[in-house]
Protein backbone atom coordinates (compact mmCIF):
# COMPACT_ATOMS: atom_id res chain seq x y z
CA UNK A 1 0.00 0.00 0.00
CA UNK A 2 2.75 2.45 0.98
CA UNK A 3 4.75 1.58 -2.12
CA UNK A 4 1.81 1.94 -4.54
CA UNK A 5 0.46 5.28 -3.29
CA UNK A 6 2.32 7.98 -5.22
CA UNK A 7 2.44 11.71 -4.50
CA UNK A 8 4.60 14.13 -6.52
CA UNK A 9 6.50 11.21 -8.04
CA UNK A 10 7.34 9.60 -4.68
CA UNK A 11 5.61 6.79 -2.84
CA UNK A 12 4.02 7.37 0.55
CA UNK A 13 6.80 5.24 2.08
CA UNK A 14 9.39 7.56 0.52
CA UNK A 15 7.66 10.65 1.93
CA UNK A 16 7.49 9.09 5.40
CA UNK A 17 11.22 8.34 5.16
CA UNK A 18 12.03 11.87 4.01
CA UNK A 19 10.03 13.44 6.85
CA UNK A 20 11.65 11.05 9.34
CA UNK A 21 15.19 11.79 8.13
CA UNK A 22 14.62 15.57 8.02
CA UNK A 23 13.02 15.41 11.47
CA UNK A 24 15.97 13.39 12.76
CA UNK A 25 18.39 15.95 11.33
CA UNK A 26 16.53 18.85 12.99
CA UNK A 27 16.32 17.03 16.33
CA UNK A 28 20.07 16.32 16.32
CA UNK A 29 20.86 19.89 15.29
CA UNK A 30 18.43 21.95 17.37
CA UNK A 31 17.52 19.97 20.47
CA UNK A 32 19.39 18.42 23.40
CA UNK A 33 17.62 15.09 22.89
CA UNK A 34 20.26 12.30 23.03
CA UNK A 35 21.29 10.90 19.66
CA UNK A 36 20.50 7.31 20.62
CA UNK A 37 16.95 8.26 21.62
CA UNK A 38 16.46 10.22 18.40
CA UNK A 39 17.57 7.25 16.29
CA UNK A 40 15.42 4.84 18.28
CA UNK A 41 12.35 7.01 17.63
CA UNK A 42 13.22 7.23 13.92
CA UNK A 43 13.52 3.43 13.67
CA UNK A 44 10.22 3.04 15.49
CA UNK A 45 8.45 5.41 13.09
CA UNK A 46 9.78 3.56 10.04
CA UNK A 47 8.74 0.21 11.53
CA UNK A 48 5.31 1.21 12.82
CA UNK A 49 4.33 2.93 9.56
CA UNK A 50 5.26 -0.12 7.51
CA UNK A 51 8.10 1.54 5.61
CA UNK A 52 10.31 -1.24 6.95
CA UNK A 53 9.39 -4.74 7.99
CA UNK A 54 10.08 -5.82 11.54
CA UNK A 55 13.17 -7.70 10.38
CA UNK A 56 14.44 -4.68 8.42
CA UNK A 57 13.83 -2.31 11.33
CA UNK A 58 15.96 -4.53 13.58
CA UNK A 59 18.61 -5.31 10.97
CA UNK A 60 20.96 -2.61 12.22
CA UNK A 61 21.44 -4.38 15.55
CA UNK A 62 22.74 -7.51 13.83
CA UNK A 63 24.83 -5.72 11.19
CA UNK A 64 28.43 -6.94 11.20
CA UNK A 65 29.80 -3.39 11.34
CA UNK A 66 27.84 -2.68 14.53
CA UNK A 67 29.02 -5.92 16.15
CA UNK A 68 32.61 -5.09 15.19
CA UNK A 69 32.35 -1.72 16.94
CA UNK A 70 31.01 -3.38 20.10
CA UNK A 71 33.81 -5.94 20.14
CA UNK A 72 36.48 -3.32 19.49
CA UNK A 73 35.47 -1.52 22.70
CA UNK A 74 36.73 -4.60 24.58
CA UNK A 75 40.00 -4.64 22.62
CA UNK A 76 40.56 -0.97 23.44
CA UNK A 77 39.83 -1.64 27.12
CA UNK A 78 42.61 -4.24 27.17
CA UNK A 79 45.08 -1.82 25.58
CA UNK A 80 44.21 0.92 28.08
CA UNK A 81 44.29 -1.19 31.24
CA UNK A 82 47.61 -2.81 30.34
CA UNK A 83 49.21 0.59 29.74
CA UNK A 84 49.94 0.33 26.01
CA UNK A 85 48.41 3.72 25.22
CA UNK A 86 50.00 5.41 28.26
CA UNK A 87 53.40 4.00 27.34
CA UNK A 88 53.14 5.35 23.80
CA UNK A 89 52.12 8.77 25.12
CA UNK A 90 54.96 8.94 27.63
CA UNK A 91 57.59 7.57 25.24
CA UNK A 92 56.95 9.54 22.09
CA UNK A 93 55.73 12.98 23.18
CA UNK A 94 59.04 13.95 24.80
CA UNK A 95 60.22 17.57 24.89
CA UNK A 96 60.20 19.10 21.39
CA UNK A 97 62.41 22.12 20.75
CA UNK A 98 59.75 24.29 19.12
CA UNK A 99 56.00 24.72 18.77
CA UNK A 100 55.89 23.47 15.13
CA UNK A 101 57.78 20.32 16.15
CA UNK A 102 55.33 19.82 19.01
CA UNK A 103 52.39 20.00 16.57
CA UNK A 104 53.96 17.48 14.18
CA UNK A 105 54.87 15.05 16.95
CA UNK A 106 51.47 15.29 18.64
CA UNK A 107 49.44 14.91 15.43
CA UNK A 108 51.57 12.01 14.15
CA UNK A 109 51.24 10.04 17.41
CA UNK A 110 47.52 10.69 17.81
CA UNK A 111 46.80 9.84 14.16
CA UNK A 112 48.70 6.55 14.47
CA UNK A 113 46.76 5.52 17.57
CA UNK A 114 43.45 6.64 16.07
CA UNK A 115 43.98 4.40 13.05
CA UNK A 116 43.46 1.31 15.23
CA UNK A 117 41.62 2.70 18.26
CA UNK A 118 38.46 4.75 18.65
CA UNK A 119 39.40 8.36 17.97
CA UNK A 120 37.07 9.50 20.76
CA UNK A 121 38.90 7.25 23.22
CA UNK A 122 42.29 8.50 22.06
CA UNK A 123 41.33 12.15 22.49
CA UNK A 124 39.77 11.49 25.91
CA UNK A 125 43.04 9.89 27.00
CA UNK A 126 45.20 12.65 25.56
CA UNK A 127 43.37 15.79 26.72
CA UNK A 128 44.83 15.98 30.22
CA UNK A 129 48.25 14.79 29.06
CA UNK A 130 48.39 17.46 26.36
CA UNK A 131 47.38 20.16 28.85
CA UNK A 132 50.21 19.14 31.18
CA UNK A 133 52.57 18.85 28.22
CA UNK A 134 51.59 22.35 27.02
CA UNK A 135 52.29 23.77 30.48
CA UNK A 136 55.70 22.08 30.46
CA UNK A 137 56.46 23.58 27.03
CA UNK A 138 55.15 27.02 27.96
CA UNK A 139 52.33 26.83 25.37
CA UNK A 140 48.66 27.57 25.88
CA UNK A 141 46.68 24.29 25.71
CA UNK A 142 44.36 25.90 23.15
CA UNK A 143 47.29 25.96 20.70
CA UNK A 144 47.49 22.15 20.81
CA UNK A 145 44.02 20.80 21.54
CA UNK A 146 42.46 21.62 18.14
CA UNK A 147 45.39 19.89 16.34
CA UNK A 148 44.84 16.94 18.72
CA UNK A 149 41.20 16.62 17.67
CA UNK A 150 41.93 17.13 13.96
CA UNK A 151 44.65 14.47 13.99
CA UNK A 152 42.38 11.90 15.60
CA UNK A 153 39.81 12.32 12.83
CA UNK A 154 42.33 12.22 9.99
CA UNK A 155 44.19 9.27 11.48
CA UNK A 156 40.97 7.33 11.93
CA UNK A 157 40.31 7.48 8.18
CA UNK A 158 43.43 5.41 7.43
CA UNK A 159 41.91 2.02 8.37
CA UNK A 160 38.45 0.48 8.36
CA UNK A 161 38.32 0.32 12.17
CA UNK A 162 39.72 3.80 12.82
CA UNK A 163 36.44 5.67 12.51
CA UNK A 164 32.77 4.56 12.62
CA UNK A 165 31.76 5.74 9.11
CA UNK A 166 34.42 3.51 7.57
CA UNK A 167 32.90 0.46 9.25
CA UNK A 168 29.35 1.47 8.33
CA UNK A 169 30.16 2.23 4.67
CA UNK A 170 32.34 -0.86 4.21
CA UNK A 171 29.62 -3.02 5.79
CA UNK A 172 26.94 -1.62 3.48
CA UNK A 173 29.28 -2.10 0.50
CA UNK A 174 29.76 -5.76 1.39
CA UNK A 175 26.00 -6.11 1.79
CA UNK A 176 25.39 -4.67 -1.72
CA UNK A 177 28.22 -6.36 -3.63
CA UNK A 178 29.25 -9.39 -1.60
CA UNK A 179 32.83 -8.08 -1.71
CA UNK A 180 34.73 -7.16 1.46
CA UNK A 181 36.87 -4.03 1.57
CA UNK A 182 40.50 -4.48 2.55
CA UNK A 183 41.50 -3.44 6.09
CA UNK A 184 43.80 -0.76 4.62
CA UNK A 185 41.47 0.27 1.78
CA UNK A 186 41.65 3.93 2.84
CA UNK A 187 45.31 3.93 3.94
CA UNK A 188 46.83 5.86 1.02
CA UNK A 189 44.08 8.52 0.75
CA UNK A 190 44.04 8.80 4.53
CA UNK A 191 47.82 9.22 4.79
CA UNK A 192 47.91 11.83 2.03
CA UNK A 193 45.12 13.82 3.68
CA UNK A 194 46.84 13.46 7.07
CA UNK A 195 50.15 14.79 5.73
CA UNK A 196 48.37 17.64 3.95
CA UNK A 197 46.42 18.30 7.14
CA UNK A 198 49.54 18.50 9.33
CA UNK A 199 51.21 20.85 6.85
CA UNK A 200 48.06 22.97 6.73
CA UNK A 201 47.85 23.24 10.53
CA UNK A 202 51.49 24.30 10.61
CA UNK A 203 50.90 26.89 7.91
CA UNK A 204 47.80 28.24 9.67
CA UNK A 205 49.04 27.88 13.25
CA UNK A 206 48.62 31.62 13.82
CA UNK A 207 44.87 31.03 13.45
CA UNK A 208 44.94 28.77 16.51
CA UNK A 209 43.77 30.95 19.42
CA UNK A 210 45.46 31.53 22.75
CA UNK A 211 42.62 31.03 25.19
CA UNK A 212 42.57 30.90 28.97
CA UNK A 213 41.95 27.35 30.16
CA UNK A 214 39.30 26.56 32.82
CA UNK A 215 42.06 25.60 35.27
CA UNK A 216 43.29 29.19 35.16
CA UNK A 217 39.79 30.49 35.85
CA UNK A 218 39.50 28.06 38.78
CA UNK A 219 43.07 28.55 40.01
CA UNK A 220 42.14 30.56 43.11
CA UNK A 221 39.34 28.90 45.11
CA UNK A 222 39.31 31.85 47.53
CA UNK A 223 37.96 34.02 44.73
CA UNK A 224 34.66 32.18 44.61
CA UNK A 225 34.26 30.36 47.96
CA UNK A 226 33.74 31.81 51.42
CA UNK A 227 33.62 29.85 54.65
CA UNK A 228 31.59 31.29 57.52
CA UNK A 229 31.21 30.12 61.14
CA UNK A 230 28.00 29.97 63.19
CA UNK A 231 28.93 31.40 66.65
CA UNK A 232 27.51 29.80 69.80
CA UNK A 233 25.21 32.78 70.50
CA UNK A 234 23.75 33.02 66.98
CA UNK A 235 19.96 33.63 67.11
CA UNK A 236 19.33 31.21 64.25
CA UNK A 237 20.64 28.15 66.09
CA UNK A 238 17.93 25.48 66.10
CA UNK A 239 16.27 26.82 62.95
CA UNK A 240 16.52 25.00 59.65
CA UNK A 241 18.69 26.32 56.83
CA UNK A 242 15.56 27.50 55.02
CA UNK A 243 14.00 29.13 58.10
CA UNK A 244 17.24 31.01 58.79
CA UNK A 245 17.40 32.20 55.18
CA UNK A 246 20.90 30.86 54.76
CA UNK A 247 20.29 29.25 51.36
CA UNK A 248 18.82 32.25 49.56
CA UNK A 249 21.81 34.52 49.00
CA UNK A 250 21.41 36.32 45.62
CA UNK A 251 24.02 35.18 43.10
CA UNK A 252 25.42 32.60 45.53
CA UNK A 253 24.50 29.32 47.16
CA UNK A 254 25.34 27.18 50.16
CA UNK A 255 27.36 24.24 48.86
CA UNK A 256 28.45 22.60 52.10
CA UNK A 257 27.79 22.44 55.82
CA UNK A 258 30.64 21.16 58.02
CA UNK A 259 29.76 20.09 61.56
CA UNK A 260 32.12 20.63 64.49
CA UNK A 261 32.98 16.90 64.33
CA UNK A 262 33.83 17.38 60.61
CA UNK A 263 30.71 15.61 59.35
CA UNK A 264 30.11 17.03 55.89
CA UNK A 265 26.68 17.63 54.39
CA UNK A 266 26.73 18.31 50.68
CA UNK A 267 24.40 19.21 49.09
CA UNK A 268 22.80 20.82 52.15
CA UNK A 269 19.13 19.88 52.75
CA UNK A 270 16.86 22.90 53.25
CA UNK A 271 15.42 21.31 56.42
CA UNK A 272 18.83 20.74 58.04
CA UNK A 273 19.00 22.40 61.53
CA UNK A 274 21.72 24.95 62.29
CA UNK A 275 24.04 24.31 65.27
CA UNK A 276 26.69 26.37 66.98
CA UNK A 277 30.13 25.76 65.52
CA UNK A 278 28.80 24.84 62.09
CA UNK A 279 30.89 26.00 59.15
CA UNK A 280 28.97 27.15 56.09
CA UNK A 281 30.74 27.11 52.74
CA UNK A 282 29.30 29.44 50.09
CA UNK A 283 30.12 29.81 46.43
CA UNK A 284 29.19 32.68 44.16
CA UNK A 285 29.20 36.46 44.41
CA UNK A 286 31.50 37.38 47.29
CA UNK A 287 29.95 40.82 47.99
CA UNK A 288 26.48 39.33 48.53
CA UNK A 289 27.88 36.63 50.80
CA UNK A 290 29.69 39.24 52.93
CA UNK A 291 26.51 41.33 53.21
CA UNK A 292 24.55 38.26 54.30
CA UNK A 293 27.23 37.46 56.91
CA UNK A 294 26.48 40.64 58.84
CA UNK A 295 22.70 40.24 58.53
CA UNK A 296 22.71 36.66 59.86
CA UNK A 297 25.22 37.15 62.64
CA UNK A 298 27.87 34.90 61.13
CA UNK A 299 31.64 35.37 61.40
CA UNK A 300 34.60 34.46 59.23
CA UNK A 301 35.95 30.96 59.91
CA UNK A 302 39.36 31.19 61.54
CA UNK A 303 40.74 28.31 59.49
CA UNK A 304 39.12 27.57 56.13
CA UNK A 305 39.05 23.86 55.45
CA UNK A 306 37.61 24.21 51.97
CA UNK A 307 40.56 24.57 49.63
CA UNK A 308 42.20 22.54 46.93
CA UNK A 309 45.08 21.66 49.24
CA UNK A 310 43.10 21.01 52.43
CA UNK A 311 40.00 19.21 51.29
CA UNK A 312 38.94 16.53 53.68
CA UNK A 313 40.11 13.13 52.49
CA UNK A 314 36.46 12.18 51.98
CA UNK A 315 35.84 15.11 49.58
CA UNK A 316 37.64 16.21 46.44
CA UNK A 317 37.35 18.68 43.60
CA UNK A 318 36.78 17.40 40.09
CA UNK A 319 36.42 19.22 36.81
CA UNK A 320 33.88 18.19 34.18
CA UNK A 321 32.87 19.49 30.78
CA UNK A 322 29.33 19.75 29.43
CA UNK A 323 28.75 17.58 26.37
CA UNK A 324 25.91 17.56 23.88
CA UNK A 325 22.56 16.30 25.16
CA UNK A 326 23.39 17.17 28.76
CA UNK A 327 20.32 17.62 30.95
CA UNK A 328 21.82 20.79 32.45
CA UNK A 329 21.52 22.60 29.11
CA UNK A 330 17.74 22.35 29.49
CA UNK A 331 17.40 23.54 33.11
CA UNK A 332 19.73 24.72 35.90
CA UNK A 333 21.21 22.22 38.31
CA UNK A 334 19.06 23.69 41.11
CA UNK A 335 16.01 22.24 39.32
CA UNK A 336 17.48 18.75 39.06
CA UNK A 337 18.40 15.99 41.53
CA UNK A 338 21.89 15.54 40.04
CA UNK A 339 23.74 16.82 43.12
CA UNK A 340 21.81 14.54 45.46
CA UNK A 341 21.94 11.53 43.14
CA UNK A 342 25.72 11.71 42.67
CA UNK A 343 26.61 13.26 46.07
CA UNK A 344 28.34 16.28 44.63
CA UNK A 345 27.97 20.07 44.64
CA UNK A 346 28.52 22.53 41.83
CA UNK A 347 31.06 25.10 43.03
CA UNK A 348 31.74 27.21 39.94
CA UNK A 349 31.22 27.42 36.18
CA UNK A 350 33.62 28.68 33.53
CA UNK A 351 32.67 29.48 29.95
CA UNK A 352 35.30 30.03 27.25
CA UNK A 353 37.99 30.04 29.94
CA UNK A 354 36.31 32.69 32.15
CA UNK A 355 34.45 32.08 35.38
CA UNK A 356 30.78 33.12 35.34
CA UNK A 357 30.16 35.51 38.24
CA UNK A 358 26.72 34.39 39.32
CA UNK A 359 25.23 31.56 41.31
CA UNK A 360 26.36 28.44 39.45
CA UNK A 361 23.33 26.41 40.52
CA UNK A 362 21.03 28.84 38.68
CA UNK A 363 22.99 28.91 35.42
CA UNK A 364 21.58 27.19 32.36
CA UNK A 365 24.73 25.64 31.02
CA UNK A 366 26.01 25.63 27.45
CA UNK A 367 27.79 22.84 25.61
CA UNK A 368 31.52 23.16 26.36
CA UNK A 369 31.11 24.83 29.78
CA UNK A 370 33.58 23.74 32.45
CA UNK A 371 32.26 22.77 35.88
CA UNK A 372 34.12 22.63 39.18
CA UNK A 373 32.42 20.01 41.34
CA UNK A 374 33.05 19.05 44.94
CA UNK A 375 32.48 15.30 45.12
CA UNK A 376 32.06 12.65 47.78
CA UNK A 377 34.58 9.85 47.99
CA UNK A 378 31.70 7.59 46.99
CA UNK A 379 31.58 9.46 43.66
CA UNK A 380 34.34 7.37 42.13
CA UNK A 381 36.18 7.93 38.89
CA UNK A 382 34.26 5.03 37.42
CA UNK A 383 31.01 6.97 37.77
CA UNK A 384 29.54 8.23 34.55
CA UNK A 385 27.07 11.09 34.46
CA UNK A 386 25.15 11.45 31.19
CA UNK A 387 26.19 14.60 29.37
CA UNK A 388 29.31 15.27 31.48
CA UNK A 389 32.90 14.37 30.61
CA UNK A 390 35.19 14.36 33.64
CA UNK A 391 38.75 15.44 33.06
CA UNK A 392 39.92 12.40 35.02
CA UNK A 393 37.35 9.98 33.62
CA UNK A 394 40.01 8.17 31.64
CA UNK A 395 42.63 8.30 34.38
CA UNK A 396 43.14 4.55 34.49
CA UNK A 397 46.15 3.29 36.45
CA UNK A 398 47.69 0.78 34.02
CA UNK A 399 49.45 -2.43 34.96
CA UNK A 400 52.74 -2.39 33.07
CA UNK A 401 54.44 -5.74 32.52
CA UNK A 402 53.95 -8.93 30.55
CA UNK A 403 50.30 -8.08 29.88
CA UNK A 404 51.40 -4.87 28.14
CA UNK A 405 53.34 -6.92 25.60
CA UNK A 406 50.54 -9.49 25.30
CA UNK A 407 47.86 -6.88 24.53
CA UNK A 408 50.16 -5.27 21.95
CA UNK A 409 50.67 -8.64 20.23
CA UNK A 410 46.92 -9.24 20.27
CA UNK A 411 46.31 -5.93 18.50
CA UNK A 412 49.02 -6.63 15.90
CA UNK A 413 47.62 -10.13 15.30
CA UNK A 414 44.10 -8.74 14.85
CA UNK A 415 45.25 -6.25 12.23
CA UNK A 416 47.42 -8.82 10.44
CA UNK A 417 44.74 -11.52 10.29
CA UNK A 418 42.23 -9.06 8.88
CA UNK A 419 44.52 -7.23 6.44
CA UNK A 420 45.87 -10.47 4.92
CA UNK A 421 42.30 -11.85 4.62
CA UNK A 422 43.05 -14.83 6.86
CA UNK A 423 39.91 -13.92 8.83
CA UNK A 424 37.18 -11.37 8.32
CA UNK A 425 37.35 -8.17 10.34
CA UNK A 426 34.53 -9.38 12.56
CA UNK A 427 36.21 -12.73 13.20
CA UNK A 428 39.60 -11.20 13.97
CA UNK A 429 38.03 -8.58 16.27
CA UNK A 430 36.05 -11.23 18.19
CA UNK A 431 39.18 -13.35 18.51
CA UNK A 432 41.16 -10.34 19.79
CA UNK A 433 38.50 -9.43 22.35
CA UNK A 434 38.40 -13.03 23.57
CA UNK A 435 42.19 -13.07 23.88
CA UNK A 436 42.13 -9.84 25.91
CA UNK A 437 39.79 -11.49 28.40
CA UNK A 438 41.57 -14.86 28.33
CA UNK A 439 44.95 -13.31 29.18
CA UNK A 440 43.37 -10.97 31.77
CA UNK A 441 44.36 -7.80 29.92
CA UNK A 442 41.04 -6.48 31.18
CA UNK A 443 38.42 -7.96 33.47
CA UNK A 444 34.92 -8.87 32.29
CA UNK A 445 33.59 -5.95 34.34
CA UNK A 446 36.05 -3.53 32.70
CA UNK A 447 35.13 -4.91 29.29
CA UNK A 448 31.42 -4.35 29.90
CA UNK A 449 31.99 -0.83 31.21
CA UNK A 450 34.04 -0.01 28.12
CA UNK A 451 31.12 -0.67 25.74
CA UNK A 452 29.31 2.55 24.85
CA UNK A 453 25.75 1.41 24.27
CA UNK A 454 24.62 4.87 23.15
CA UNK A 455 27.14 4.83 20.31
CA UNK A 456 26.03 1.34 19.27
CA UNK A 457 22.44 2.57 19.14
CA UNK A 458 23.50 5.38 16.79
CA UNK A 459 25.40 2.89 14.60
CA UNK A 460 22.45 0.52 14.38
CA UNK A 461 20.06 3.38 13.68
CA UNK A 462 22.31 4.74 10.95
CA UNK A 463 22.31 1.39 9.15
CA UNK A 464 18.50 1.20 9.31
CA UNK A 465 18.07 4.78 8.03
CA UNK A 466 20.42 4.04 5.14
CA UNK A 467 18.45 0.91 4.24
CA UNK A 468 15.18 2.86 4.29
CA UNK A 469 16.58 5.51 1.96
CA UNK A 470 17.62 2.81 -0.47
CA UNK A 471 14.47 0.67 -0.22
CA UNK A 472 12.04 3.55 -0.83
CA UNK A 473 13.86 4.70 -3.95
CA UNK A 474 14.99 8.02 -2.49
CA UNK A 475 18.64 7.14 -3.09
CA UNK A 476 18.16 6.50 -6.82
CA UNK A 477 16.06 9.66 -7.26
CA UNK A 478 18.64 11.85 -5.51
CA UNK A 479 21.45 10.14 -7.43
CA UNK A 480 19.69 10.84 -10.72
CA UNK A 481 19.16 14.46 -9.69
CA UNK A 482 22.86 14.94 -8.87
CA UNK A 483 23.88 13.32 -12.16
CA UNK A 484 21.58 15.59 -14.13
CA UNK A 485 22.93 18.62 -12.28
CA UNK A 486 26.52 17.58 -12.98
CA UNK A 487 25.87 16.56 -16.58
CA UNK A 488 26.65 12.92 -15.81
CA UNK A 489 30.37 13.69 -15.31
CA UNK A 490 31.77 11.28 -12.67
CA UNK A 491 34.33 13.72 -11.25
CA UNK A 492 31.72 16.44 -10.79
CA UNK A 493 29.32 13.95 -9.20
CA UNK A 494 32.03 12.80 -6.76
CA UNK A 495 32.92 16.40 -5.95
CA UNK A 496 29.29 17.38 -5.35
CA UNK A 497 28.64 14.35 -3.15
CA UNK A 498 31.78 14.83 -1.05
CA UNK A 499 31.22 18.58 -0.68
CA UNK A 500 27.66 18.03 0.51
CA UNK A 501 28.67 15.22 2.85
CA UNK A 502 31.42 17.38 4.37
CA UNK A 503 28.90 20.16 5.00
CA UNK A 504 26.25 17.86 6.51
CA UNK A 505 28.71 16.09 8.83
CA UNK A 506 29.48 19.46 10.49
CA UNK A 507 26.05 19.28 12.08
CA UNK A 508 25.16 15.61 12.60
CA UNK A 509 27.01 12.44 13.48
CA UNK A 510 29.54 11.40 10.82
CA UNK A 511 28.20 7.87 11.24
CA UNK A 512 24.71 9.04 10.31
CA UNK A 513 26.08 11.10 7.43
CA UNK A 514 27.94 8.06 6.07
CA UNK A 515 24.84 5.84 6.24
CA UNK A 516 22.61 8.48 4.63
CA UNK A 517 24.99 9.23 1.76
CA UNK A 518 26.06 5.65 1.05
CA UNK A 519 22.99 4.59 -0.98
CA UNK A 520 22.96 7.91 -2.87
CA UNK A 521 26.64 7.73 -3.82
CA UNK A 522 26.42 4.02 -4.62
CA UNK A 523 23.44 4.42 -6.94
CA UNK A 524 24.99 7.45 -8.65
CA UNK A 525 28.16 5.51 -9.43
CA UNK A 526 26.30 2.43 -10.68
CA UNK A 527 23.95 4.55 -12.83
CA UNK A 528 26.95 6.16 -14.54
CA UNK A 529 28.48 2.74 -15.19
CA UNK A 530 31.34 3.44 -12.78
CA UNK A 531 32.83 1.25 -10.10
CA UNK A 532 31.35 2.57 -6.81
CA UNK A 533 34.52 1.63 -4.90
CA UNK A 534 36.47 4.92 -5.44
CA UNK A 535 33.33 6.97 -4.81
CA UNK A 536 32.89 5.26 -1.44
CA UNK A 537 36.55 5.70 -0.51
CA UNK A 538 36.18 9.42 -1.18
CA UNK A 539 32.95 9.44 0.84
CA UNK A 540 34.70 7.82 3.83
CA UNK A 541 37.23 10.63 3.92
CA UNK A 542 34.59 13.31 3.32
CA UNK A 543 32.25 12.37 6.18
CA UNK A 544 35.18 12.32 8.61
CA UNK A 545 36.42 15.75 7.47
CA UNK A 546 34.45 17.92 9.87
CA UNK A 547 36.74 20.69 11.09
CA UNK A 548 34.64 23.87 11.09
CA UNK A 549 32.28 23.47 14.06
CA UNK A 550 32.78 22.06 17.58
CA UNK A 551 29.62 19.95 17.17
CA UNK A 552 30.96 18.32 13.99
CA UNK A 553 32.73 15.57 15.91
CA UNK A 554 32.62 14.14 19.44
CA UNK A 555 36.38 14.73 19.67
CA UNK A 556 35.88 18.47 19.08
CA UNK A 557 33.51 18.62 22.04
CA UNK A 558 36.06 16.79 24.19
CA UNK A 559 38.60 19.59 23.63
CA UNK A 560 36.13 22.50 23.45
CA UNK A 561 35.77 23.00 27.21
CA UNK A 562 39.36 22.17 28.24
CA UNK A 563 40.72 24.57 25.62
CA UNK A 564 38.42 27.43 26.63
CA UNK A 565 37.47 27.78 22.95
CA UNK A 566 34.80 29.86 21.28
CA UNK A 567 32.64 28.62 18.42
CA UNK A 568 34.38 31.05 16.05
CA UNK A 569 37.79 29.49 16.81
CA UNK A 570 36.79 26.36 14.90
CA UNK A 571 35.28 28.33 12.04
CA UNK A 572 38.41 30.40 11.50
CA UNK A 573 40.76 27.48 10.94
CA UNK A 574 38.17 24.78 10.16
CA UNK A 575 36.64 26.22 6.98
CA UNK A 576 40.02 26.42 5.17
CA UNK A 577 40.84 22.93 6.48
CA UNK A 578 37.60 21.53 5.08
CA UNK A 579 38.37 22.89 1.61
CA UNK A 580 42.02 21.80 1.70
CA UNK A 581 41.26 18.23 2.79
CA UNK A 582 38.37 17.98 0.31
CA UNK A 583 40.71 18.96 -2.51
CA UNK A 584 43.42 16.54 -1.35
CA UNK A 585 40.83 13.78 -1.01
CA UNK A 586 39.50 14.21 -4.57
CA UNK A 587 42.97 14.48 -6.09
CA UNK A 588 44.45 11.37 -4.45
CA UNK A 589 41.36 9.19 -5.02
CA UNK A 590 41.30 10.13 -8.70
CA UNK A 591 45.03 9.45 -8.99
CA UNK A 592 44.55 5.99 -7.51
CA UNK A 593 41.27 5.21 -9.32
CA UNK A 594 41.06 7.32 -12.51
CA UNK A 595 37.44 8.04 -13.38
CA UNK A 596 36.37 7.58 -16.96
Amino acid sequence: MLETAVFLGLSLAAWITIVTVVGLFLVLLLTPIPEDIAFLVAISILGLTGVLTEKEALSGFSASSVVVVAVLFVVVAGLIHTGVVKWIMATFLGTPKSYPVAIVRLMAIVATLSSVLSNTTVVALFVQVVKQWADKLGIKPSKLLIPLSYASGMGGVCTLIGTPPNLIISGLYAQETGRVMDFFATLIPGLVCLIVGIISVLAMRRLLPERQSPEEAFSQPSEYTVELLVPADNPHIGETVEQAGLNGVPGSHLIELIRFDREILSPVPSDEPIMGGDRLVYAGMINNIIAMRAQKGLVNADHPVFSVDELDRHRRLRMAYVQRNCELTRKPISQTTLERDYQMSLVAVARQGKQIKQSPRNIRLHVGDSLLLECSSRSSRKDTIPGLQFSDASDVIPEYGVKTAISTLILVAMVALSSFNVLTLLQSAVLAAGAMLLFCCCSPAQAMRSINWNILMVFAGSVVIGNAIEKTGIASILADGVMDLCGGKPLLVMTMMCLTATFVTEFISNTAAGAIFFPIVYHAAVSMGCDPYPFLIALMVAVSSSFATPIGSPTHLLVYGPGGYRFSDFLRIGIPMNLIILTANLLIVNQMFPLQ
